[in-house]
């Protein structure tokens, strides 16, 4: 038998309360030129937020030898507090970016 202490990571409300800020994100805003999917924009402001944190973030040749791809911590993996950051990091974001966000079940604005 194994126990295994540890925080519990991110909800199932919180995941998709980022993936509907993230949407929004990619609804409104182009970057590089062009407007980029929700999973680019995912990648982009977690790489964002680590760095913000101070986390380290790899710039690896691509396997393929075109090119780098950048690694970072996995979404799914966040405790809730880290996730509950996250979401905070993005509304701030969109804010700073001239984006409000509206919140999905009440159709408040949250940033």
């Amino acid at each position: 038998m194994v126990i295994e202490v540890r925080q519990e990571t991110r909800s199932l409300a919180e995941n998709a309360m980022l993936h509907a800020l993230l949407t929004q994100i990619s609804e409104k805003i182009e970057w590089a030129g062009a407007k980029r999917d929700t999973e680019t924009w995912k990648r982009l402001l977690t790489a964002a937020w680590c760095r913000a944190r101070g986390e380290h973030i790899e710039m690896l040749p691509a396997l393929d030898g075109y090119g780098v791809d950048i690694v970072f911590r996995r979404t799914s993996q966040l405790t809730r507090g880290e996730c509950s950051e996250l979401i905070d990091f993005v509304q701030a974001w969109a804010a700073e970016h001239g984006v409000e966000c509206v919140d999905q079940e009440t159709g408040e604005i949250i940033s």
